[in-house]
């Protein structure tokens, strides 16, 4: 692995990721523990939901927590025969937004879906690294605003 960039200095990044379509969720969260690393941010807990619907309550407990910067959202909403995916990322993705802002702290949307197959949620299991990356720019950029 390449060493650390340190553009995440001094940033703590916790990780809310879903159980459900465990095979693909358990590449993304070791991907963005990779991207935190390589990025010399610190990894702050890492929390498993049973479900994408499940996160941000999670994520909620983590944003009130002083020493946690941001929260990567990690998930695979695949599609099945009805539309529940679509209600599932909707409401958990509008909900993640809304604690984003109430908290005034960054979140990492690295949850794929809806619609997708499980071998498309494979292809984008690098969703999780794009996650990390927005987090910190976003935190610097907050920081630079105080």
């Amino acid at each position: 692995m390449a060493k650390n960039t340190g553009a995440g200095a001094g940033v703590c990044i916790a990780v809310v990721a879903s159980e459900y379509n465990f095979d693909v969720t358990s590449s993304m969260v070791e991907r963005a523990k990779e991207e935190i690393r390589f990025l010399g941010a610190t990894l702050g807990p890492v929390v498993r939901t049973p479900g994408v619907y499940d996160i941000p309550l999670a994520v909620k407990a983590l944003f009130a927590r002083k020493d946690v910067d941001a929260v990567v959202a990690l998930g695979a909403v695949i599609e099945g025969e009805t539309q529940h995916d679509e209600v599932v990322m909707n409401q958990a993705a509008r909900k993640l937004a809304d604690l984003s802002v109430d908290y005034g702290k960054p979140l990492g949307l690295g949850i794929t879906g809806p619609g997708e197959t499980r071998l498309q949620a494979q292809e984008r299991i690098e969703n999780a690294a794009n996650a990390v990356r927005a987090v910190v720019k976003m935190v610097q950029r907050l920081r630079d605003l105080d």
